[in-house]
């Protein structure tokens, strides 16, 4: 039997005087907590148990939890209990994520989700939570980066749902607050060289930083690839940059060359010869010397070795981007450029120089290393202008009334 009366034992008193059953005899529980109990098999076959207090509820549950098995769709009541963060540093340590990515999600569960609603119940958590928590981050975020935390969230709570961990995944039908559309800043070829001299004279005669900004607009690549060309990736012969690897830095140890960003991102780059003599006279001007380094571009093998990287810091070691922020943010204002404009608008600069002189989507998209075109047409879909100009002449030349001397023409 599935529903077990906990107040009665099975064994019945001795027969009434005229001849029918005696009443069940009371067990050392009579009175005493809930009645009635559930007894049932969980879908990983563990025996399992709950207590009501009215008949009816259990035969209820009784039931609905066997069907539920029986379907493949039960979800343990039980963990539901377990708090989003407990459950979310469990999600965590079993994601995939890149260290960077890792070091980001650990740091918007921290901030801004556990200190909201991590105290809760993963069952207790509905949509109205969810709802509550985007109003309240939205205070204090910019809706690009709130959609970002949200992400991190919206994939922990699926990811419980798929589990059943919990029935009904909270995060649906939320509502995000609108990203407004920012034109990207793109620097005139003066601003680019105003950087550049910017760091003249900064760390040697020519200025160990100089041929920075130079070589990311010379090359599109991204500051973490800039920082990982070793000597052999740049073939002066062929003119040619390989992108084999970048330079990586999280909180907690040094820098360290990892994989490039994607697959994609493992590129060839023309080297135009601007480009080939920033990085020829940046070599002659400091020798390369090798240093120690922590080569994790195969993570299943990672080991220690000397690297001939080309761009260094005043000490002789890689680059760490938190130094770097203290030099290039001075060097920005030296420059009279907008405060807040960053190294990866050298790449938007370099991206823009193909766009407009005829490059072709599928062109831009491989010598940026993005993933898909999608991406390199909706970051730069206004730099298209020969595109623009022919979907209007191709829609005026389709839909444009015809003349009474066209119509005669054709009859």
């Amino acid at each position: 039997m599935a529903v077990d009366d906990l107040w009665y034992l099975k064994k019945r008193g001795p027969n009434r005087p005229d001849g029918k059953p005696g009443p069940f005899l009371p067990s050392k529980r009579h009175g005493r907590g809930k009645r009635w109990r559930v007894r049932y098999t969980d879908d990983t076959g563990q025996p399992r148990e709950r207590l009501f207090d009215r008949k009816p509820d259990a035969e209820r549950w009784d039931a609905t939890t066997r069907a539920d098995v029986a379907r493949g769709v039960y979800v343990d009541p039980d963990a539901g209990k377990v708090t989003v963060k407990a459950y979310g540093e469990q999600w965590r340590a079993n994601q995939l994520h890149r260290d960077s990515t890792a070091e980001r999600v650990e740091r918007a569960l921290r901030v801004h989700v556990y200190p909201v609603i991590g105290g809760l119940p993963m069952a207790r958590v509905r949509r109205t939570s969810i709802q509550t928590w985007v109003k309240d981050r939205a205070q204090v975020l910019e809706p690009s980066t709130l959609r970002v935390v949200y992400s991190y969230l919206a994939s922990m709570f699926l990811a419980a749902a798929i589990d059943r961990v919990i029935g009904v995944n909270p995060c649906q039908g939320i509502h995000l607050p609108d990203v407004p559309r920012t034109d990207l800043f793109v620097p005139t070829t003066e601003q680019v060289y105003a950087i550049s001299d910017a760091f003249a004279g900064q760390n040697g005669k020519q200025g160990l930083y100089q041929a920075q900004p130079l070589a990311a607009a010379a090359t599109g690549l991204r500051q973490g690839e800039l920082w990982g060309l070793e000597l052999e990736h740049v073939d002066f012969l062929r003119r040619k940059v390989i992108v084999a690897q970048q330079l990586k830095v999280i909180a907690g140890r040094r820098p360290f060359l990892a994989p490039p960003k994607t697959p994609e991102s493992c590129r060839t780059v023309d080297l135009s010869q601007v480009g080939a003599e920033t990085f020829a006279q940046h070599i002659e001007a400091f020798s390369i010397t090798e240093v120690e380094i922590d080569d994790e571009t195969n993570p299943r093998k990672p080991i220690r070795r000397k690297a001939k990287l080309i761009f260094l810091n005043g000490n002789g070691d890689p680059v760490n981007r938190s130094g770097w922020s203290h030099l290039w943010t001075p060097a920005v204002a030296r420059a009279g450029l907008p405060k807040g404009f960053g190294f990866h608008a050298l790449r938007h600069y370099f991206a823009t120089v193909l766009i407009h002189g005829g490059a072709s989507v599928k062109t831009v998209q491989l010598a940026l290393g993005h993933t898909t075109p999608t991406i390199t047409l909706n970051t730069y879909v206004g730099h298209w202008p020969d595109a623009v100009e022919t979907t209007r002449t191709l829609i005026d030349s389709a839909l444009r009334r015809p003349t009474a001397a066209a119509l005669a023409a054709v009859q």
